[in-house]
């Protein structure tokens, strides 16, 4: 795949090359505030870190221009999620080529002389049993025939800095920032959100531990943002985090939100799951000790849509006219008329 390199000059009068994709024309910067004033409403899923250092792209994309990098172990807000094609269509994607050896026509004519391999024992009886569980018995597996289309996605993430600075990160990248003694139960599933449900004071200590609601994905590149939910409490007896609620095989959105219930002592908290008829509805449970149990749920009205930054062609080469002199071919038959002999 090939770069693309424009010439530029900055206000200090320094010209030099670089690569189209750090870019950006003042149509994308005006994109880019929107979708930052836009994104300012939107809840945060929870702090995230990153690995290393992180580019933030200006869309969903690869190929995007990256505006700014998050530093290693930066800390960000998550507040979206997408999943999208890994090349553009007006990108070739990359054939991975054979590096196989031609074989020689003495390798041919000998090849004949090689004798049969022998064939291979029957397979027991039993061979179905043994081969449990298969890929389709484990949670989160996603069929051949279930996929549209052949072309590579990738997961992305919509992130908040603390000055406010708006972007798309890979998801791969980043880790929630969720105490340890909580991440050590995801059991090999990725944290997409978390929030803390209140506050457990240790008793004879000055100790204090949060309640936490969490989001987790079996997989990842799902259209949805998590498969499963679960709420943690600490137990003052036992000192550890004990599951008080859990539901699994669902499909669910952000946001995730805590909610206060006017009157009453329990907290709540909010989730968008798509129902049995293919439609999303909001759900609240309230939350007391170690009971959770819902207590609405009510047809989800989604948000506006945030702004996108749009593609821009201003970089396009301009064409350069040829001088009055006739170009660089009219200056080769002058040269070579000047240094011939006659």
């Amino acid at each position: 795949m090939r770069r693309r390199f424009i010439k530029v000059r900055t206000a200090d009068g320094v010209v030099g090359w670089t690569d189209s994709n750090l870019l950006l024309t003042p149509q994308q910067m005006d994109d880019l505030r929107r979708l930052a004033k836009s994104a300012a409403k939107l809840p945060s899923q929870g702090a995230a870190t990153a690995y290393d250092v992180l580019n933030i792209h200006a869309e969903p994309a690869r190929q995007s221009p990256s505006f700014f990098q998050i530093p290693e172990s930066g800390a960000v807000e998550v507040i979206g999620h997408r999943v999208s094609p890994r090349f553009s269509p007006q990108t070739p994607v990359p054939v991975r080529r054979s590096t196989a050896v031609k074989k020689t026509k003495g390798k041919e004519t000998r090849r004949g002389l090689t004798p049969p391999m022998p064939r291979p024992p029957a397979p027991p009886a039993d061979w179905l049993q043994l081969s449990r569980p298969r890929a389709s018995d484990l949670p989160g597996y996603v069929s051949p025939e279930s996929k549209t289309t052949g072309v590579p996605v990738d997961d992305w993430t919509l992130v908040r800095t603390k000055d406010g600075n708006v972007g798309w990160a890979l998801s791969r990248m980043l880790m929630m920032s969720i105490p340890d003694e909580v991440a050590q139960y995801a059991e090999g599933h990725r944290i997409t959100a978390y929030l803390p449900l209140g506050d457990v004071t240790e008793k004879g200590s000055s100790t204090v531990k949060h309640n936490w609601l969490w989001t987790t994905a079996s997989t990842g590149q799902l259209p949805y943002e998590f498969d499963s939910f679960r709420v943690f409490v600490w137990s003052t007896r036992r000192h550890h985090y004990e599951t008080a609620y859990i539901e699994r095989n669902v499909k669910g959105y952000y946001p995730i939100e805590t909610e206060s219930r006017a009157g009453e002592e329990e907290k709540a908290f909010s989730l968008v799951l798509q129902d049995k008829d293919g439609k999303l509805y909001k759900r609240t449970y309230a939350f007391s000790g170690y009971r959770v149990r819902m207590v609405s749920k009510t047809p989800n009205q989604p948000p506006p849509a945030l702004p996108e930054v749009r593609a821009s062609r201003s970089f396009d080469p301009v064409p350069v006219a040829l001088s009055s002199s006739g170009g660089w071919r009219q200056k080769l038959r002058d040269w070579w008329r000047r240094w011939s002999p006659n």
